[in-house]
């Protein structure tokens, strides 16, 4: 395996701290990511982890522990440091799609980029390009209500790696579709992925998806087990 994208140390973090109604969500996560690696992270609801997607993808902060990206070390960085971190190497997908409705596809696809100073031009060949990937060409014009289900999650997919981030989180990206359309887009995600070569951690409730990946955790009292 190549070198490590993402790297958590002893990551813990709390809610209400030393309050009577403290939760203690993380206890000390240990957790390596390598490039082209797709890791199923396994949990039930109220685990925690999302609260672990979102301290590895710097939306939230631990309350202990060194959380690391593409090798550089977060804690202690600026916000805009972290700011350009996150856009440029980090991709999220979410259970819901949280396309723009007044954007099309292509143009859902194409904001991201422009966010990270990338040219009209190369954001929209950018842009087709992925969407060509997962099938949706002759979609790019529409904007999201005109998409079903499936087509919308894919085009969240393309938004998530406009940017060719190093690492992509995705919390439930098929949780909201129905089995048979769940599997045909978690397919369009890995075979994303596979061509990318990022590594990935894809949260999931479903196991016959979890053990197509290439290694399961499982996240319990607070520790991945």
């Amino acid at each position: 395996m190549s070198d490590p994208v993402l790297e958590l140390q002893g990551i813990a973090k709390a809610y209400n701290p030393g309050e009577p109604g403290e939760v203690s969500v993380l206890r000390g996560v240990d957790l390596t990511v390598s490039r082209g690696e797709v890791v199923a992270l396994v949990a039930p609801s109220g685990a925690g982890k999302s609260t672990l997607l979102h301290i590895a993808g710097l939306l939230d902060t631990p309350d202990t522990g060194i959380v690391r990206i593409a090798g550089e070390e977060m804690s202690g960085l600026g916000d805009g440091r972290r700011t350009a971190v996150r856009r440029s190497d980090v991709g999220f997908i979410y259970q819901f799609h949280h396309l723009l409705p007044e954007f099309s596809a292509l143009e859902n696809v194409v904001l991201p980029q422009l966010a990270n100073g990338v040219a009209r031009a190369h954001a929209d060949i950018r842009a087709t390009g992925l969407l060509e990937s997962v099938g949706l060409a002759s979609r790019a014009s529409h904007r999201p209500a005109a998409l079903s289900g499936g087509e919308q999650q894919r085009v969240a997919f393309c938004r998530a790696l406009a940017n060719s981030p190093a690492l992509l989180l995705a919390d439930e990206p098929t949780g909201n579709l129905d089995p048979e359309t769940s599997d045909q887009v978690f397919e369009a995600l890995m075979q994303l992925v596979r061509d990318t070569g990022l590594a990935a951690v894809i949260a999931t409730h479903n196991p016959d998806l979890a053990v197509r990946m290439d290694r399961q955790i499982r996240l319990g009292n607070g520790l991945l087990v």
